[in-house]
């Protein structure tokens, strides 16, 4: 663990790269989409990356930044130096994930499986996660004959 408020600021802000370059290599992210998914404006996260803060950050921002990149934030705290157990928040128990769901994350980590069709498949599932809902259409029922 650093030591110095100087130290700390560059060990958190080479984790905060790393976590930024993971992001963009595993899942295509962009810094937007990082900011959106975490829920830390991207100036924030600038900030952290160029090591630029006068007071530590927000305990509620680095478990927020973790936690949208799957990153346990004891990890972060452990960077800069803080007591794991006094901020961090139990991480939830993940919903049951569908089969299909499973199998294309499967092939997503298959080193069989090229990088042309890795490539399809996030773009599929970038399509459907961000598109608009389809409305549902109330049924039409048939009229009862009296």
């Amino acid at each position: 663990m650093p030591e110095t408020a100087h130290g700390r600021k560059i060990a958190f802000a080479a984790f905060v790269r790393k976590a930024l370059d993971d992001a963009r290599t595993t899942r295509a992210w962009t810094g937007s989409e990082v900011s959106r998914r975490t829920g830390v404006s991207r100036q924030t996260i600038n900030r952290w990356v160029r090591g630029e803060w006068a007071s530590d950050p927000e305990a509620e921002r680095v478990v927020a930044f973790c936690e949208g990149l799957g990153i346990s934030p004891t990890v972060a705290f452990g960077v800069l130096g803080w007591d794991r157990q006094t901020s961090a928040r139990p991480a939830p128990a993940a919903p049951p994930m569908d089969p299909d769901v499973e199998a294309l994350l499967r092939r997503l980590v298959d080193p069989n499986v090229s990088e042309a069709e890795k490539f399809h498949i996030r773009e599929t599932i970038r399509y459907l996660a961000y598109r608009p809902p389809i409305p549902i259409e109330p049924r039409k029922g048939r009229k009862r004959a009296s």
